[in-house]
């Protein structure tokens, strides 16, 4: 018997199955039945992200608790005090969201460890502020972000209210993967241990509304701009249009979205790196009018931004937002003299190098990190004790970014009030938004940040990703559309190559990256997606124009899909 023949008519026949999941696993196919068992699904530094449904290799009730008695081990070995400080717990519109929260803390109590869990959806951001404000020893959040409605996932969070670095996920993982039957975990605790569930909710709201409001730099700016938002159904509604109401700006929201839909009904997706998500707002915005248009994923870390410039609407990339909100705060801070001593901003690898050019002229030093916010959360946790540099910015270009750090995640309704006070400032400049990036192009270059996920499901796409970036380093590019490559880097194998010298690559985490600068300033990295079936490929092109840059990246882009047959 196959080990997929194996882990199915071991789920098939547990006396523990959840019986939701009998008619499924009875009726699948033997593809579906290869996809759902061949592998355990990774719970890796990201924590969990799959497709919702039975089997080792889905997210799924015995999956999660599998996952969460591992954490629950790895608390265990912290302590009491851990324990007694407990876990906050969050979660999103999707599918069993809400049912594997208050199954993970039913669980959590049933190994005498506290946890304080929402009583509804709540943005991932609060579930990080949540974790520092009641002091919690970590927590979790159960949410695929911007995953299409199939998925689900669950991610961990440390007392800083970060996602766990790789240093204290590896431990996490080792507990997880020394449990064999996920299918043995039930999270029936008593009532006594029931006492340790805590249902939270407008407390620590308010608390984080008020800290969303903190942020504002010119909080009397004439707010005379007309906003059109959506939530994508997901947890942005509530936080995002109360935060405006309280700030004094009026917004539109798109009113077919703004219900917590699991199915996503009303979208074509919740992705704001999509074009899609955009369609019914633009049609809001046409109607009304409307200056600024602000769309967030269902989980509300990250906001994609939409202006009306010369007539029409322009869709600006997280790249190109982010780099606009940097020179609002970065001018405004120096303008108001509140720019702090060694200022630093944190961005990542694979973000464009127009950001860095814009900080540097405020003064500001930049640090890279790798993909994932987790590592941006744990500069902003070590310079908080060291005091050696004071956090001004940090952005990843997959349109997330957080203003104030008393978050340790992408904050999508900070960043919709910092936008929405931006938009406003300029307009009383006479300029809009993609004015103001036309403006930075002209001091520091034209760029054109672009990428490209190539979805490769299940374990022979899974084995292609792997294929891709083997055969990358195995024949090492020396030019790439008639450019030459004039350095490497691979974080992997932590070396930087340069014509034929190679050193070593320090600061990073090994992680499957790669990244090819070329002879005219422009940059592709390449790496498989963490939370997705995917292997990305990311473009920052450098022109001449936007007309040069643009002819310029696609020339890369099919130039890259010939080198890698993709």
């Amino acid at each position: 018997m196959s080990i997929v023949e194996e882990r199915y008519e071991k789920w098939v026949s547990h006396p523990n199955l959840d019986p939701r999941y009998k008619d499924e696993l009875n009726n699948m196919d033997a593809q579906e039945k290869n996809d759902a068992f061949y592998t355990l699904i990774e719970f890796g530094t990201a924590g969990m992200r799959g497709l919702l449904g039975p089997g080792t290799n889905r997210i799924n009730i015995h999956t999660i608790r599998k996952a969460t008695q591992g954490y629950a081990n790895y608390i265990k070995k912290a302590g009491e005090a851990a324990c007694k400080a407990g876990i906050a717990i969050g979660y999103d519109n999707r599918h069993m969201s809400k049912e594997f929260a208050f199954d993970c803390a039913d669980l959590l109590a049933k190994n005498n460890i506290a946890s304080y869990v929402f009583e509804s959806l709540r943005p991932t951001p609060e579930l990080s502020f949540a974790v520092r404000h009641l002091h919690c020893f970590g927590g979790i959040m159960i949410t695929a972000s911007h995953n299409p409605k199939e998925y689900n996932g669950y991610k961990l969070y440390d007392d800083k209210g970060c996602q766990l670095v790789p240093a204290l996920a590896g431990q996490v993982i080792d507990e997880v993967n020394a449990i064999e039957d996920e299918l043995a975990i039930d999270a029936n605790c008593t009532e006594e241990q029931k006492k340790l569930v805590t249902v939270i909710g407008k407390e620590v709201d308010e608390e984080y509304y008020k800290n969303v409001l903190s942020i504002q730099l010119n909080p009397d700016v004439k707010k005379d701009i007309k906003i059109v938002f959506s939530p994508e159904h997901g947890t942005a509604n509530i936080p995002v249009q109360e935060v405006y109401k309280r700030a004094g700006y009026t917004c539109i929201p798109v009113v077919e979205q703004c219900t917590p839909d699991p199915d996503f009904s009303n979208t074509p997706t919740p992705n704001p790196e999509q074009p899609g998500a955009y369609e019914l707002a633009l049609k809001y915005a046409r109607e009304n009018d409307a200056d600024v248009i602000l769309v967030c994923d269902p989980d509300a870390d990250r906001m994609g931004v939409g202006v009306k410039h010369n007539g029409d609407y322009v869709v600006l990339t997280g790249n190109q937002s982010g780099s606009v909100e940097i020179e609002y705060i970065c001018s405004q801070l120096k303008e108001k003299g509140l720019m702090p001593e060694n200022p630093v901003m944190f961005n990542t690898v694979v973000t464009s190098d127009l950001g860095e050019k814009v900080a540097a002229d405020y003064g500001v030093e930049t640090e890279k990190t790798l993909t994932g916010f987790k590592f941006i959360g744990e500069k902003v946790a070590k310079y908080e004790v060291t005091h050696e540099k004071n956090y001004v910015f940090g952005y990843e270009e997959s349109y997330g970014s957080l203003i104030k750090p008393f978050v340790r995640d992408k904050d999508a309704p900070q960043a919709c009030l910092m936008l929405a006070e931006a938009a406003s400032f300029y307009k009383q400049q006479g300029k809009d938004l993609v004015d103001v990036l036309d403006s930075l192009y002209e001091r520091h270059g034209t760029y054109e940040e672009s990428q490209v996920a190539l979805t490769l499901s299940g374990e022979a796409g899974a084995n292609r990703i792997k294929e891709i970036l083997a055969d990358l380093r195995k024949d090492a590019p020396t030019e790439i559309n008639g450019s030459k490559v004039v350095r490497s880097e691979d974080y992997k194998e932590c070396t930087i190559k340069e014509g034929d010298t190679v050193t070593e690559l320090t600061g990073f985490t090994k992680s499957d990256v790669l990244k090819y600068y070329l002879e005219d300033g422009s940059w592709i990295a390449v790496r498989p997606s963490g939370t997705e079936p995917k292997c990305k490929f990311y473009y920052c092109i450098k022109g001449n124009s936007k007309e040069d840059a643009h002819e310029k990246t696609v020339a890369y882009q099919q130039a890259m899909k010939e080198l890698t047959n993709s």
